[in-house]
């Protein structure tokens, strides 16, 4: 199982910065016009570290990575950014509203060793292999961990819960409110045996790996070429990764879904093409589609020629798929829609209904197709089996931002 420990990390002084100002979403959600803005709200924001510009001029020696790498050293000498002094458990706390309901998620930021996916550290999404090499590039010259991974494990006997509960009672050292109102609290947690009850508890626990495949895999790929050139095979730094720890037993997570755009020309007679394995129903234009499909199984939207439709699965046709799988609506509307039926091997993705219709609308597509979330439990069975659901299958809502902790791998 996963070996989880404190670290002595690095975050900012609240009292040189406001935590507002130089917090960021994670690298890969970031558009080039929301860098611009971090870049003006402060000159310490950490989007110089983790997502910089690209500049005229750039080379192999002066680039954004080593711009990043200068920053990180700089801000540490001037004091913005601080370095505990004893190794600690970072809890961390997101308080944010959806779909009308006021939810709290509390878990921690701990390193987790190592080890090869499926044992201990569970994927259960694909992955694209251009984030990865951008990400190992910036830990390579700026040697530390920006940006954490965001993972679950399962402990019902919430005696880890019940310590994070206890220190989130008083004042946070720092808390930050994103541009979606969510308020990011951190408190250090130095307390030897608090910290040792954390680590009892997941100690026989498995790590899902929620939000971040990409991070981890990089981890492993440059501890890997510093094994090959330091010789080592111990307990290093780069050994161990920095990840924010959730426990689903909670029940306060949130798995919003990423819905598909298609260029397929699927025309207008979507009976003939679908209706061998759907019940398709047309709805009327104003009809809330994301709501009528939320109460039914197995069900996806479909938005086509300005027309709405309803997609009911009839079962049959996906006896190769594993059971962890087959169950799965991503995997029906990937395996069954897109690949048997319609013939789709490129599409795009977008979180928002109406933006994804806006942009059919527009041409820049000719259909989109709506999903469900998919459950968490689907996520802990998916790992467990060694399986992997298509990339952007869920959507942990909020994301955990980037500046509120970061790992050297220089030393622990």
């Amino acid at each position: 199982m996963a070996k989880v420990i404190p670290f002595r990390g690095i975050f900012y002084d609240k009292e040189k910065v406001k935590a507002d100002d130089v917090i960021a979403p994670p690298y890969d959600v970031i558009t080039p016009e929301l860098r611009e803005m971090l870049y003006e709200r402060s000159p310490f924001n950490i989007i110089r570290i983790d997502a910089g510009r690209e500049m005229a001029g750039d080379n192999e020696t002066e680039n954004k990575y080593s711009r990043a790498a200068r920053y990180l050293r700089e801000w540490l000498e001037k004091g913005i950014l601080l370095r505990g002094e004893k190794p600690a458990f970072y809890v961390y706390r997101m308080d944010y509203k959806i779909k009308g309901q006021v939810k709290s998620l509390t878990g921690f930021f701990g390193l987790v060793r190592l080890e090869d996916l499926g044992k201990g550290i569970y994927p259960h999404e694909c992955t694209h292999s251009k984030p990865k090499h951008d990400r190992l590039a910036l830990m390579e010259v700026s040697s530390a961990n920006t940006s954490p991974i965001f993972s679950l494990y399962n402990s019902p006997e919430m005696k880890a819960s019940a310590v994070l509960a206890e220190v989130a009672k008083d004042s946070p050292y720092m808390q930050a409110k994103d541009m979606e109102g969510t308020v990011h609290s951190l408190w250090l947690l130095e307390d030897a045996s608090a910290i040792e009850i954390i680590k009892a508890d997941l100690a026989d626990k498995a790590v899902f790996i929620a939000d971040g495949h990409h991070r981890y895999e990089t981890a492993l790929d440059y501890q890997k070429a510093m094994r090959q050139r330091l010789g080592s095979g111990g307990d290093e730094p780069f050994d161990y990764v920095l990840m924010f720890l959730a426990n689903i037993a909670d029940g306060d997570l949130t798995v919003l879904p990423t819905h598909r755009l298609v260029n397929a020309d699927i025309g207008n007679d979507i009976s003939k093409k679908l209706s061998g394995y759907f019940e398709i129903d047309k709805l009327s234009s104003d009809a809330d589609i994301i709501s009528i499909i939320e109460g039914l199984d197995h069900a996806f939207g479909l938005y086509v020629g300005g027309s709405q439709y309803v997609l009911k699965y009839r079962g049959g046709d996906l006896e190769n798929i594993h059971p962890a799988l087959k169950q799965l609506d991503v995997i029906i509307l990937h395996k069954m829609i897109f690949e048997r039926l319609l013939g789709v091997s490129d599409y795009a993705y977008e979180m928002d209904y109406t933006v994804a219709k806006a942009k059919v609308d527009s041409g820049a597509y000719k259909a989109a197709f709506f999903l469900k979330s998919t459950p968490v439990k689907a996520v802990e069975e998916v790992a467990l089996s060694a399986q992997r659901m298509p990339p952007k299958s869920t959507y942990f809502y909020p994301k955990v931002p980037t500046g509120l902790i970061i790992n050297s791998l220089k030393s622990f």
